[in-house]
């Protein structure tokens, strides 16, 4: 969602609709990729006090015909590239090369009879003047371009700074939130700890980096530091805290607060069981999800009494800013394990 972020707010620049796309996700067995509807998981509603948006599906199938008629369906791309399949094929976009690429405009049965290329204009999708709004809108006139259908998606990777107040408008279905409340309700009696671990293989290369550039920004790492380190320095400890710093930071609070549970959230070890054996003395458990939903899971961690998470993760940077621009949540503490903030801060 770090990037859908920076697709509204240029979707609203350019006073275009934007097209709700389904999310792209994985399933153990398969070999290609699945979409499912973006409504499955988000309200449509909310987005819609900000801006025009419409999903996909609804598109598809109600306006497309008139709106997007076959021969004006051109696929946008920052500059032209050899296909990796096929290398007779004249350089372009190549939208469909791979996966989910292929299996995403296919789910709509959707060709494209052309490529643009948009790499020529300053800042590309960011614009930060009006005279490159107004080249996006010369260039690409929507009477004949009247969908800009980009092979990635237009939005910057992590969130930028100026974007972040657009969390507001993202709120779960309430199938999300459903199942949310109901394992609160049955394993997580308050107040409770939410608390998000990144400990899988890939995570310990990208901290490697910390050490070479603590002042560097790493993914999400501003949530922590401040934009220009103001908050504090990244560490390596605060990238990829060490099972120490995390259960004294968990007991630290159980301790101090009375926390009556904690929930747990890990795309590998969740440790359970070193938590439950650090706080059995206070006859508080640690619980996570059986299917570990990554939906579930961060409505859950938002919905904690107090939040612990990853400095530099994007995961846990959507927890942080739908706590912070919620009216229910922006009070409860939101800290990340193995950072000390500056204490003039």
């Amino acid at each position: 969602m770090e990037q859908f972020l920076g697709a509204l707010s240029f979707s609203t620049l350019l006073n275009r609709t934007l097209i709700l796309p389904p999310l792209v996700e994985y399933h153990p067995g398969e070999s290609s990729a699945t979409m499912a509807d973006f409504e499955n998981y988000f309200q449509i509603k909310p987005l819609e006090e900000y801006h025009r948006v419409i999903s996909m599906r609804t598109f598809m199938k109600d306006l497309s015909k008139n709106v997007w008629p076959e021969e004006k369906r051109f696929s946008f791309c920052w500059s032209p590239k050899k296909s990796i399949f096929d290398d007779k094929l004249p350089p372009g976009c190549q939208a469909k090369d791979g996966n989910p690429f292929g299996p995403f405009w296919d789910n709509f049965n959707i060709q494209f009879v052309g490529d643009v290329y948009y790499g020529d204009i300053s800042n590309g999708y960011v614009p930060s003047n009006i005279k490159e709004v107004n080249e996006w809108k010369s260039r690409f006139p929507a009477n004949r371009y009247p969908v800009l259908s980009f092979t990635s998606a237009p939005g910057k990777f992590p969130a930028r700074h100026r974007d972040k107040h657009l969390q507001k408008y993202i709120k779960w279905s309430s199938s999300i939130t459903s199942r949310a409340k109901n394992f609160i309700d049955q394993y997580l009696p308050r107040p409770f700890v939410g608390i998000h671990l990144r400990n899988d293989v890939d995570w310990n290369q990208v901290c490697r980096y910390v050490e070479a550039d603590p002042s560097r920004t790493i993914f999400s790492s501003e949530q922590c530091t401040g934009i220009n380190n103001e908050k504090g320095q990244l560490t390596k400890e605060s990238c990829l805290p060490s099972y120490e710093t995390i259960l004294h930071d968990v007991e630290k609070l159980v301790r101090e607060k009375n926390m009556k549970a904690i929930f747990v959230s890990s795309d590998k070890n969740h440790m359970i069981e070193e938590i439950n054996k650090r706080l059995k003395k206070y006859d508080v458990k640690a619980y996570k999800l059986n299917d570990n939903s990554p939906h579930v899971s961060l409505a859950i961690l938002e919905a904690s009494d107090h939040f612990i998470g990853n400095c530099v993760s994007t995961f846990t940077a959507f927890v942080t800013r739908a706590r912070e621009y919620s009216e229910a949540n922006s009070i409860k503490p939101t800290t990340y394990f193995g950072f000390n903030q500056n204490k003039n801060i």
